[in-house]
């Protein structure tokens, strides 16, 4: 058994090795989510440790995932846990994905500050993404017809919204998708019969919050789990990171007082708050 455990853990240390573009840098890719705390979390490192240099690039949980298994980037993030058949791939190509959960999020359904509607039920969203739902007058708002905005299908938050709201259902034809949660907002805000989602970091004074099934979401509402729809955010290593490299230093930077901080000054929840 002892004999076992070391093949692994020698494996798991070669695999990480041989991602190593270089000693001082690391290359991140994957969620728009998540890419405000990649960011900040690399600005913050780059400050501490001036030889390093982290680039943060935002191109899909997707697409991080592909990143990581053709070893192009360090580290991927993802708003989504990594499915089977990327885990399968990277296996294939050698790569060993290890998860490292740096913070919670809630995906927040979003109108514009001018609509009435202030409440809304997971069976609502569902029926709206669905075309059973069609006008804001359905839901005690003004008589117009909705205009739905989603993630683009490359998206974590897509596929979060995917298996949590709409349970595999397909979303109508007539939905518009865009490209970051950014967009999303931006959609939103300029949209006076829009309906979007958006991770909580995005929420700001240009859109209004919706409560979901009686429940707002807050930081505390989300680490407790009364709020419905949230999720986990990761940063997916090849391997468990060298004890003592930057890598290993960067990505559990989620447990460090700073990480913390910046964390809930982006608008997430750290995991260390329940």
């Amino acid at each position: 058994m002892r004999f076992f455990l070391t093949c692994v853990l020698t494996a798991l240390t070669l695999m990480s090795m041989s991602v190593v573009m270089a000693a001082d840098k690391i290359v991140l890719d994957g969620s728009t989510t998540v890419g405000p705390i990649a960011k900040a979390f690399a600005e913050a490192y780059m400050k501490e440790n001036p030889d390093v240099n982290i680039s943060v690039s935002e191109s899909g949980s997707g697409n991080g995932a592909k990143s990581l298994i053709n070893g192009a980037c360090h580290i991927a993030d993802m708003s989504r846990f990594m499915k089977d058949k990327e885990f399968a791939a990277a296996v294939e190509k050698g790569i060993m994905p290890v998860a490292h959960c740096v913070a919670l999020d809630g995906i927040a359904m979003i109108v514009h500050p001018s609509n009435p509607v202030k409440a809304i039920t997971m069976a609502q969203i569902k029926d709206i993404y669905t075309g059973k739902i069609t006008n804001w007058k359905d839901l005690g708002g003004p008589d117009v017809k909705i205009v739905m905005i989603s993630r683009d299908t490359n998206s974590g938050t897509y596929e979060t919204f995917e298996g949590l709201v709409m349970k595999k259902e397909k979303i109508v034809e007539g939905c518009e998708y865009v490209g970051s949660n950014g967009a999303v907002r931006g959609r939103v805000q300029s949209t006076p019969a829009g309906i979007g989602y958006v991770g909580i970091g995005f929420l700001d004074k240009s859109v209004k919050a919706l409560t979901v099934g009686g429940v707002y979401p807050t930081k505390k509402s989300i680490s407790s789990g009364k709020y419905p729809i949230a999720r986990p955010l990761f940063m997916f290593t090849n391997g468990y990171p060298k004890m003592g490299t930057h890598l290993f230093t960067f990505v559990n930077y989620y447990l460090s007082p700073k990480g913390q901080e910046i964390v809930e000054a982006i608008g997430f929840v750290p995991i260390t708050e329940y």
